[in-house]
């Protein structure tokens, strides 16, 4: 069974820093596009990074500068580290793998369940 496991969000002061990781299970992240979503209160989920089977990193333009996505391939873990924390950053973090491939087939795509980012004083 494919599935990702989000941890690691919380409540954190603006300015402040949070590292989110993500667990997948079932199929190897190395082979995979592999991208950070988050959906705020009362708005749409938007995408924002993404790393590539090639180790090519993208950001959402209100992100860059401030966070890094990776992968310890290791572990089967995807990370996203956010710097520098605003409170329009507050939202549901999600992970997700548009296609991965896993017992003999295709599927996707895969979200996590999402951890909460809160920032506020």
């Amino acid at each position: 069974q494919v599935q990702l496991v989000e941890s690691g969000g919380g409540l954190v002061q603006p300015g402040g820093s949070l590292r989110l990781s993500c667990v997948a299970s079932g199929f190897t992240i190395r082979n995979s596009d592999m991208r950070w979503y988050r959906q705020a209160p009362g708005k749409e989920r938007e995408w924002v990074a993404r790393i590539n089977s090639d180790g090519l990193t993208t950001y959402l333009d209100s992100v860059k500068g401030r966070s890094t996505i990776s992968r310890d391939n290791t572990k089967n873990t995807v990370y996203l580290q956010m710097n520098t924390l605003k409170p329009e950053d507050t939202a549901v973090y999600y992970c997700s793998a548009p296609t991965v491939y896993s017992n003999g087939r295709f599927q996707g795509p895969i979200w996590g369940q999402g951890t909460q980012i809160t920032v506020s004083s």
